[in-house]
């Protein structure tokens, strides 16, 4: 019967980009622990699982559209150089804290000495995604 929704699966992985760079693997560590159709993991990686049984080891592309989505123009943003700290360089990672006291986390994309851009896409928007995945365990 295999991998269905509502199953609790355990598994290792490792993704990559299309070029072959590993962007994250849990070989290192504890294995990847989520419950089918929760909403825990892209939707792309879980369609692919769906039927895998124990021991089980795949391939498989996730396009952007079904991973972190296309890069958006309207995230990305402009603040005056002022605001940010002296020391930051283009690709620092800078949390943005919120009056509501939520905060999200943005990459910087331009600098200058007047305007910084700043990106709050996902770092893995836009791209499409490559795992190498072995289920280890279905409760």
């Amino acid at each position: 019967m295999g991998i269905k929704v509502g199953d609790k699966v355990k598994l290792h992985y490792t993704g990559m980009f299309e070029d072959g760079q590993i962007f994250d693997t849990s070989l290192n560590r504890e294995p990847l622990e989520f419950v089918v159709g929760a909403g825990q993991i892209i939707p792309g990686f879980e369609e692919e699982i769906l039927g895998m049984e124990m021991g089980d080891k795949k391939r498989f592309t996730v396009s952007f559209e079904k991973a972190y989505g296309p890069v958006r123009e309207d995230l990305k943003f402009s603040v005056e150089r002022g605001r940010l700290p002296e020391d930051v360089s283009v690709g620092d990672l800078l949390e943005v804290h919120q009056p509501d006291g939520n905060f999200f986390v943005v990459r910087v994309e331009e600098l200058n000495d007047a305007v910084a851009i700043l990106d709050a896409n996902h770092p893995l928007a836009g791209k499409n995604l490559i795992f190498e995945i072995e289920i280890l365990e279905i409760n």
